[in-house]
């Protein structure tokens, strides 16, 4: 599978009143670090847009290990695991400094932009699933 590489800084809109990144605002890191990974795969949200893709997510699973603060530089890791006829299965990871902070586990559904369940588009697994994997979070 492709493991994909991004950093976020820790920015004080981000904090809640302890200081710590709130705990939403990880979905916001993650959703762009998933984004870049299918720019990054040739399979960016216009261009399948203008095929009539989506994808949705469909289960979020969201386990925070450490807090995160203020101008912390976190590595965002992403993988795709699955591909199935029409959802995938994905593992994503926020690091500082080798240190866990959050994890996150994705299950995601193509449709057409009505909302109907599509199959993958085509190349998708294959893209996908190709290179090397990220570490099982435990």
């Amino acid at each position: 599978m492709i493991d994909h590489t991004t950093t976020i800084v820790v920015r004080f809109g981000d904090l809640d009143p302890y200081d710590h990144v709130n705990h939403a605002r990880y979905f916001t890191y993650f959703e762009s670090a998933r984004i870049e990974l299918l720019e990054e795969m040739g399979f960016g949200m216009d261009l399948m847009k203008s095929q009539g893709f989506q994808i949705v997510l469909v289960e979020l699973t969201a386990r925070f290990h450490k807090p995160a603060v203020l101008h912390d530089r976190l590595t965002i890791e992403t993988a795709v695991l699955e591909v199935a006829r029409s959802t995938t299965r994905w593992r994503q990871q926020a690091t500082r400094g080798g240190d866990l902070i959050a994890s996150l586990e994705v299950r995601a559904a193509f449709t057409d932009v009505g909302g109907a369940p599509v199959r993958a588009p085509a190349g998708f697994s294959e893209r996908a699933l190709a290179g090397t994997s990220l570490p099982e979070l435990s």
